[in-house]
């Protein structure tokens, strides 16, 4: 397979800062050059070692004013969305009272947990998930990487865990993705979705917190959450299995909630449907969330979603799509949204980071089908167009919620 070559026009003053080797991601920051330098001398064994057995990456063209990148040797146009091991991962640690410091980047591989750690034992961890972009002048966008360090330092917190400051989150975010340039997919080809991982690392062996904490971040190319794409996707409504409780961990990114959906979403997939849609568990009729998004039904000029009340996970895509509603003209109502009303909606969505914006074809509950016109829905296009548009850097960004890297 031929390796993909971009060339982009730079400007000279930055071109004395990339480090270069065959064997290295593209850099273009000082700071991050100079901690690759330290931890990864550029020596032909650091060759035989590396990670990833793709084929080098990064050259510059003869011209100082252009910028050659070639990129990692995959089927960009088949990517799923799994992961592919990168080059490097960034790990930051501390102690139980203590604040992070001194994160570095080290090559991407399994790393070493006590049996006793407390994120093994009693599923002290929260993870989160943002994208990064790569526009059509070859530079890179992030997608509200504050809005992430602020929803895991709220989940820390009721975790018991201490949290890297919004400033150390942003900038390892940055480092990691600058580390790993090559393999964000070429403009409109997918995105770089980044998982940073918070985690009781210690070892302990009654219940309590860990005596140590490890925030981690890595990276993998992807393409479609759903096989279906942008097609849409057919839910079943849950109604004996819950996926959070009031007073619970509903609300944060927890990694015990997703084990929780995995069950019902199994015996789901195995019927055929895409995912499930679960209720409160105190009434059972009002709308929760799907598996790992938050949902949306249309009616008329009306868009309603349910209320962020505990059990329900902030959705920073969410947050997103409630805002561009609202600046494309519609009435959108955070509240209690029941049963009934789905299944008289005009139109269905789901969002996240992973979907973006997820249109539903039916909705199944207790053996009735309800299906939502014979494609994307209207509002879902509408709203996923604008929204993919600004994260990709196809429009002008009036809300400031990208980050622009290079």
């Amino acid at each position: 397979m031929e390796s993909i070559r971009l060339i982009y026009p730079i400007c000279p003053s930055r071109h004395s800062s990339f480090l270069l080797s065959h064997q290295s991601p593209f850099l273009c920051e000082p700071s991050l050059s100079l901690k690759l330098r330290k931890q990864f001398p550029l020596t032909s064994q650091n060759v035989l070692e590396a990670a990833s057995p793709l084929r080098p990456s990064a050259t510059l063209s003869s011209d100082p004013y252009s910028e050659t990148i070639e990129l990692a040797d995959i089927e960009w146009d088949n990517l799923g969305f799994g992961l592919q091991p990168t080059d490097y991962m960034y790990i930051m640690k501390c102690t139980r009272g203590g604040t992070f410091s001194k994160g570095e980047l080290q090559r991407f591989g399994n790393i070493e947990l006590n049996p006793s750690a407390g994120v093994l034992n009693y599923g002290q961890g929260l993870f989160e998930g943002l994208k990064a972009y790569r526009k059509q002048d070859g530079s890179i966008l992030l997608f509200r990487p504050e809005e992430n360090g602020l929803r895991m330092q709220i989940g820390a917190e009721r975790m018991c865990m201490p949290s890297p400051t919004m400033e150390q989150f942003v900038e390892a975010v940055k480092d990691t993705v600058l580390a790993n340039k090559r393999w964000v997919p070429p403009a409109g080809k997918g995105s770089l979705y980044i998982r940073p991982l918070l985690m009781g690392s210690g070892p302990v062996l009654g219940v309590a917190p860990a005596p140590e904490y490890t925030f981690l971040i890595y990276v993998s190319p992807v393409g479609n959450y759903f096989k279906e794409g942008l097609a849409p996707i057919n839910l079943i409504v849950e109604n004996e299995f819950h996926r959070a409780t009031p007073g619970g961990t509903g609300g944060v990114k927890t990694i015990g909630n997703y084990a929780a959906v995995l069950k019902a979403q199994s015996e789901a997939k195995a019927k055929g449907y895409s995912d499930v849609l679960y209720l409160d568990c105190v009434h059972k009729r009002y709308l929760e969330e799907v598996s790992s998004c938050n949902i949306f039904v249309v009616k008329g000029n009306i868009i309603s979603t349910p209320a962020i009340k505990g059990t329900i996970l902030p959705g920073i895509t969410r947050k997103s799509i409630i805002d561009v509603a609202r600046s494309e003209g519609f009435q959108v109502e955070e509240r209690l949204v029941s049963v009934d009303e789905l299944l008289d909606a005009d139109e269905v969505f789901c969002t996240g980071t992973a979907v973006v914006v997820s249109p539903v074809g039916s909705i199944t509950y207790l053996g009735k089908r309800v299906t939502y016109g014979d494609g994307i829905g209207v509002v879902a296009q509408q709203l996923y167009t604008v929204l993919t548009r600004l994260q990709m850097g196809l429009t002008e960004d009036e809300m400031n919620w990208t980050v622009e890297l290079r």
